[in-house]
């Protein structure tokens, strides 16, 4: 076993987790997972610029993972980050303090290596299972982007396109500083034309329609299965490779773009950072359900972090 950490860090959330890896097995056992969220994407939309107060948020959650890393002794640390430090004209800045603070410089990754991330880490252990037809399309909705991979036992054709949770709400449903509660029908309605024509993008690259089984990761995703389980709490092992149908996916997106904040905060499933940007990722897991056809989309707690991990463990081997 090989003991690796990563970190990925997105629009919304920056997560850990460090791992013992088997490369010979494919075996991957958590010491350690955690997510936090930060909303370093702040902004990010309208502006071009990581603002000051997001940066320090994601500079105390390094801190914070710095420790933990150091206690369980991880050989290498991989950092990488995503949608929102792609972006910004100021990342230098973000580069020198994670630098500082977990002594490796993060890697800002393209769309693409995003994507081949996400689906290895999401895939790598449904190998050999009947119940669930090849090709897989991986759909990895982010706080800023949404990544697309059709692959069988690799990656085939993959596509970033900017529309995530976080890029969604601020873009279509922010009116004079504040999240609509709710959102009008022309806020929904031209939010999403938008999601459309992000897919109608991903289309020329990835042809998502040629897939047999739907995996969804990320956390509008598990949100969504936390919903439609009806869970009393956040629960990552009932969540992971739960099935969630169509049907339940359109009533959830329905009731949460008609709902108010308190009554988001309300499901004892949602974890407080989501609860303003829940509704467009729903929207955007519904768009691509209706645009493919699925019946159902499998939902992963594996993804983009567990593939950072392997690419580690793969490197140290």
């Amino acid at each position: 076993m090989t003991r690796v950490a990563a970190v990925d860090c997105g629009t919304n959330s920056i997560r850990l987790l460090v791992a013992d890896a088997d490369p010979a097995t494919g075996e991957l056992v958590d010491l350690d997972r955690r997510m936090t969220i930060v909303r370093l994407g702040q902004g990010v939309d309208r502006t071009g610029r990581l603002a000051p107060e997001a940066l320090e948020r994601t500079f105390a959650a390094c801190r914070e993972y710095a420790a933990i890393i150091k206690e369980h002794g991880a050989e290498r640390l991989r950092f990488v980050a995503t949608s929102a430090s792609r972006d910004a004209e100021n990342r230098d800045e973000f580069v020198r303090g994670v630098l500082d603070i977990l002594g490796v410089e993060p890697e800002v990754i393209t769309g693409d290596r995003e994507a081949e991330f996400s689906f290895t880490g999401a895939t790598k252990e449904l190998t050999g299972r009947d119940d669930l037809a090849k090709p897989y399309l991986v759909v990895d909705i982010g706080g800023g982007s949404t990544e697309f991979v059709v692959g069988d036992d690799h990656v085939r054709a993959a596509r970033s396109v900017d529309v995530g949770c976080v890029r969604m709400t601020e873009r279509h449903l922010v009116k004079d500083g504040v999240v609509s509660d709710p959102p009008s029908a022309e806020q929904i309605a031209v939010m999403r034309a938008d999601i459309e024509a992000a897919l109608d993008l991903a289309e020329q690259t990835v042809p998502l329609r040629e897939a047999h089984t739907l995996v969804g990761l990320a956390g509008s995703v598990t949100t969504v299965s936390a919903i439609a389980q009806d869970l009393p709490e956040y629960d990552s092992t009932a969540i992971h490779h739960s099935r969630v149908t169509h049907d339940r996916v359109r009533e959830i997106t329905e009731w949460l773009l008609h709902s108010t904040h308190a009554e988001r905060a309300a499901v004892p499933s949602m974890h407080p950072g989501r609860v303003d940007v829940i509704a467009a990722g729903a929207l955007v897991l519904l768009s691509i359900m209706e645009r493919i056809g699925a019946a159902e989309v499998v939902v992963s707690e594996h993804d983009i972090l567990d593939g950072i991990a392997w690419s580690v463990a793969e490197e140290l081997a």
